[in-house]
């Protein structure tokens, strides 16, 4: 029996489970010391799952397999339903609730069979398993089999934006959970009958409760870290240390601004909505600023093209590796969507939001949790 393995979609989710994997090293060090011997290296043993589907891991993965928190990394080329033609009828509306619920029976159990000989590891092996959104093919695939694991969520407090399990159930969703408790159906972020328990950031912005929901501040994990975790995480992300710092330096001595791209709208008018940006923040106290764009992983426009004016940061690390830049500072950052309390590199923050993304598509494309009911 092997001890953890965490299933990660991006590099976000491969940062958390740093998070937690040096978390545990921490306290099996402080315990093993007030014992009076060394921890065992079967208690630090953990396997890394990178999954395919939504994110180009790049040559993350080799550089994880020489990192001392992993002992094994697997690449999981897991695919989305679309990528099944059989399924498309399964997702129909019938015209009648009990053969929708026929239709999503046999879909939940089929997804998962179609998943199964992608899957790169026998996951019941594990004694935990931690899976970052779930709501992906290897949710169903976890169900269909009746193993059990632990969620954690997608992002940092994504749920209180986008409570994506309630939205997609959100006609009888009380009715439509208990099925789920069944395993007949499966429901994503603590719904499904085999998710021991899901992992948030902050119950007290979640308007709707989950009985399976435990809070983990990221804050108390990060605050925690030492100057060789550090430089772990950093060896890890960072594949050209040298050329970030570099970039970084650029403009000091004069405002400068960030901005964090995202997958929002089509190309063009995701286009125009960072151009509207850069120019509406891309002035501090009056001066032009230097601004520089963080990439988003899913982010696929090509803005070393379309924004030369400014300086195009990687999508290869997760925004929080600034964090551990010595000295570096920016007067502004600007986000839509994308929840920015963890950094601490600059001067004041702007999150944009709904009425922001109300110019450039319909409301209720984006208000999704505006559309849950009671």
């Amino acid at each position: 029996m092997k001890e953890r393995i965490y299933i990660c979609h991006t590099f976000y989710h491969v940062y958390v489970a740093c998070l937690k994997e040096l978390d545990r090293r921490r306290k099996n060090a402080a315990a093993a010391g007030a014992a009076g011997h060394g921890a065992s290296r079967t208690e630090d043993t953990a396997t890394l799952m990178l999954s395919t589907m939504s994110n180009d891991f790049g040559s993350l993965p080799a550089r994880a397999e020489k990192c001392p928190l992993f002992d094994e990394v697997v690449i999981f080329p897991e695919k989305p339903a679309s990528a099944y033609e059989e399924l498309a009828p399964l997702q129909k509306d019938t015209g009648s609730a009990i053969g929708n619920l026929l239709g999503r029976i046999r879909f939940s159990k089929r997804l998962g069979q179609l998943t199964e000989p992608a899957v790169p590891v026998d996951l019941k092996q594990y004694r935990d398993i931690y899976v970052f959104c779930d709501s992906d093919p290897i949710g169903y695939y976890l169900n269909y089999k009746g193993i059990r694991y632990h969620a954690l969520e997608d992002g940092l407090n994504c749920i209180a934006n986008f409570d994506a399990a309630r939205y997609d159930n959100r006609d009888h969703f009380a009715l439509k959970a208990a099925i789920a408790r069944t395993g007949l159906i499966f429901i994503q972020n603590g719904y499904g009958r085999y998710c021991i328990d899901m992992e948030v950031n902050d119950l007290s912005v979640l308007k709707y409760p989950c009985p399976k929901y435990v809070e983990l501040p990221r804050k108390s994990l990060t605050d925690a870290l030492t100057e060789e975790d550090k430089e772990i995480l950093l060896s890890l992300f960072l594949e050209d240390r040298e050329g970030l710092l570099r970039q970084l330096e650029e403009g000091k001595g004069r405002p400068r601004v960030l901005i964090l791209s995202e997958p929002l709208c089509d190309l063009k008018t995701r286009e125009r909505l960072f151009r509207d940006i850069v120019d509406t923040y891309g002035a501090v106290g009056g001066e032009r600023a230097l601004v520089m764009i963080k990439q988003h992983p899913r982010d696929r426009m090509d803005y070393s093209e379309k924004f030369g004016d400014c300086i195009l940061l990687s999508s290869a690390f997760p925004m929080e590796m600034l964090n551990f830049v010595p000295g570096l500072s920016f007067d502004r950052l600007v986000s839509v969507y994308t929840v920015v309390d963890a950094l601490q590199f600059v001067k004041e923050k702007i999150i944009l939001g709904h009425d922001f993304m109300d110019r450039y598509e319909a409301p209720e494309i984006h208000r999704k949790n505006e559309k849950i009911g009671a």
